[in-house]
């Protein structure tokens, strides 16, 4: 269970005009902005819930995932995931949580994935029977027997998020956390992996929370969306209840910033 009470996490950003007098104005007199990029939001997910959470460029998505995952410590409110604070109990908290960044690697880059699965079983404490049986069903699952003696850099793109999601489950996490997931995949890729959260889910009952700009990915995974702008929850409510009358979701989700002017 994740509960979510009044989180907020506000950034200060530099701004200066351009040109060489306002560089080195900057230097002696730097001005601040202040970035609410969460403003007391709050909601609960059940264990075995598919949620997506959506929202524009900058409307707190990633701010979000990281206070879950224990990376960022809110200014505000409280946040519980499985009777644990994140930020707080982040030892023993990480061994129920798997996150994928889709812009970020956890993969070692001049060395074979098979390696970085390695240092994750030792880092993660996990015992050699459960690395074993989880390495075969993950490799089997995402087709991954021909990519674990490669390098990273070698990669593509597909699958190399395939070993980052093989990655995030080794430990057999109970909630994973997917951000951008299947951004700059391609069309089988994108089929392998929403194919692989789908039956993830179905099979071993993992919570997952995905953030993503594809309403495609929405459509087909999640049964839940959460939506934030500005920093605020502004919908609660089912993938049917936001495409209504909308031709699809793209297009009921833009609708839906227009009238809530965000």
């Amino acid at each position: 269970m994740i509960t979510v009470q009044n989180l907020c996490k506000t950034y200060k950003v530099a701004r200066r005009k351009a040109g060489m007098r306002e560089a080195c104005r900057s230097l002696f007199r730097r001005e601040y902005e202040e970035i609410h990029a969460l403003d007391h939001i709050s909601f609960q997910i059940g264990d075995g819930e598919m949620v997506g959470y959506i929202g524009k460029n900058g409307a707190g998505k990633s701010s979000t995932i990281k206070v879950l995952s224990g990376i960022l410590t809110p200014d505000e409110g409280t946040c519980v995931v499985n009777g644990k604070i994140p930020w707080k109990d982040r030892i023993s908290y990480v061994k129920d949580i798997g996150v994928v960044f889709g812009q970020r690697s956890q993969l070692w880059w001049d060395v074979p994935v098979i390696d970085s699965f390695e240092l994750l079983r030792d880092i993660y404490s996990i015992s050699q029977a459960m690395y074993k049986n989880n390495l075969e069903e993950l490799t089997e699952l995402l087709n991954l027997s021909e990519l674990l003696k490669t390098p990273a850099r070698q990669l593509s793109l597909g699958q190399r998020m395939r070993c980052e999601i093989a990655a995030s489950l080794l430990h057999s996490p109970s909630i994973l956390f997917l951000d951008e997931p299947t951004i700059g995949l391609d069309a089988v890729s994108k089929l392998a992996v929403r194919d692989f959260i789908k039956q993830l889910n179905q099979d071993h009952k993992t919570t997952v929370i995905l953030t993503t700009h594809d309403m495609q990915d929405i459509e087909a995974l999640t049964n839940r969306i959460l939506l934030i702008g500005k920093g605020r929850i502004l919908m609660d409510g089912s993938p049917e209840e936001l495409k209504q009358d909308a031709a699809s979701m793209d297009e009921a989700v833009v609708k839906l910033y227009r009238s809530l002017e965000i």
